[in-house]
């Protein structure tokens, strides 16, 4: 990158740091606090002491790993609210917390016809996504559609 480009890039990336646009990273240092997360999409979770195990009461709901000792990535799978627990290595709890999956409402778009439910993304131009509630044969069409991408891709 030439050195103008890479200048203004750090400028562009400190400007949006100083103006909070970076989100900031939670840390479950208290027992019930709430962790939202939306459907499809994960979330880094940093925690104060070591984690050794880690226990989510709905698996349906949300999936959780151990990135480091003290680094968790948390991904929203279903919508709806379960709990994470948070064991060190003595089988002592480090944090009880209620996770909430949420759908992200920017930029997506619900189409009713009749009955069937389906979901299209518009950022900038609308595109089908996969959205829990949705028709089964339309979510099954995108699946058919993204493999068939993906493996003409990998070709």
């Amino acid at each position: 990158m030439p050195g103008r480009m890479r200048s203004a890039a750090i400028a562009v990336a400190l400007s949006l740091a100083a103006l909070g646009s970076f989100p900031a990273v939670p840390a479950l240092a208290q027992d019930n606090v709430t962790v939202t997360v939306n459907t499809n999409m994960a979330r880094v979770l940093r925690i104060n002491s070591p984690a050794a195990t880690v226990i989510i009461g709905n698996p349906a709901v949300a999936d959780v790993t151990i990135q480091d000792p003290q680094t968790l990535v948390l991904t929203g799978k279903s919508y709806g609210r379960t709990n994470l627990i948070i064991l060190d290595a003595s089988g002592d709890p480090i944090a009880d917390t209620i996770v909430e999956v949420t759908q992200l409402a920017s930029d997506t778009v619900t189409v009713f016809m009749g009955s069937a439910r389906t979901s299209v993304a518009c950022a900038p131009n609308c595109q089908p996504v996969i959205m829990m509630g949705d028709d089964t044969s339309f979510t099954a069409d995108v699946v058919t559609s993204s493999s068939i991408v993906g493996g003409a891709a990998q070709n």
